[in-house]
């Protein structure tokens, strides 16, 4: 298929990488040029603009950082250009507000498709994706979804997938402040990390995805591929989902508050596993 990806964040060139190593054709376009490197030398072609990018193609999938990027790209700029052919695929974590939008903006034609997973985990087909739109336009698109992965989980509209997404991050970020808790507590007791690593590392308290960031907590390492800055915005978005509902979430409100505390400590685009950082000895507390 010919597939032209909006966004060249680590997720947006995992994304382009996959699918150029599965066969298909695929354009990528960024804000700011210079972000593809890697894809143009795996064959993938830069275009200047997004309307050069969606020429000719079948799949127009972006993958940008919030609620304001998607709008201002899909409609203010993809879907003047798109053909009346092309599906649109978002792959954003954005509000289910915003994807029924688009789903009305895009009838019959658009799907969203947020991932659960590294970007490590996409180039090797192993992210999971969360489908949602019309069930003709997932079979349409089934080469395509299995050239992403073999695992898809299907929802009747773009807002159930996205629910489904923000719930799942919500809980990867509790978690991690809930570890950094345990860290807190245990070195002020008199733990080692050495100590803390062998009691809880292999622990089934600590869950799968949780491990992935266990070193990063335990340590300070702030390699990763989601942001205190994301982190917080997808708290806040999970947070106006519950408020909608008269729903209140009093952890989700502390944990949105920690992470947008760790940004302003000017660890923004560190990975959310510095939000550890917040209880060193000495740490900021304002």
């Amino acid at each position: 298929m010919d597939v032209a990806v909006l966004g060249m964040g680590r997720m947006g060139r995992a994304i382009a990488g996959r699918l150029l190593e599965d066969g298909h054709r695929v354009a990528v376009w960024n804000r700011s040029p210079g972000r593809a490197a890697e894809i143009v030398a795996a064959g993938g072609r830069e275009a200047p603009g997004v309307a050069s990018a969606v020429e000719g193609a079948d799949v127009a999938i972006t993958m940008l950082a919030n609620d304001s990027a998607v709008r201002t790209v899909a409609i203010g700029e993809l879907r003047p250009a798109l053909a009346d052919r092309t599906v649109y695929v978002d792959c954003s974590t954005v509000s289910p507000t915003l994807s029924s939008e688009l789903a009305a903006a895009f009838p019959a034609r658009f799907l969203a498709l947020p991932v659960l997973g590294s970007p490590v985990a996409v180039r090797a087909g192993q992210a999971v994706y969360l489908a949602g739109g019309p069930g003709e336009l997932l079979d349409r698109l089934g080469p395509l979804l299995a050239s992403l992965s073999s695992t898809v989980q299907r929802y009747d509209t773009a807002a159930l997938a996205i629910t489904a997404k923000l719930a799942t991050n919500l809980l990867l970020l509790a978690d991690i402040v809930a570890l950094a808790e345990a860290f807190a507590v245990g070195r002020a007791g008199g733990l080692t990390d050495e100590q803390l690593r062998a009691l809880l590392g292999a622990s089934p308290m600590v869950a799968p995805g949780l491990k992935n960031r266990f070193e990063g907590v335990l340590t300070g390492s702030q390699e990763g591929w989601w942001s205190t800055g994301l982190g917080a915005k997808d708290a806040g978005l999970a947070i106006g989902i519950a408020q909608a509902a008269e729903v209140e979430l009093p952890g989700a409100v502390v944990a949105r508050s920690l992470y947008e505390r760790a940004a302003a400590l000017g660890l923004d685009q560190a990975d959310v596993a510095a939000v550890a950082t917040l209880y060193q000895p000495g740490a900021v507390r304002t």
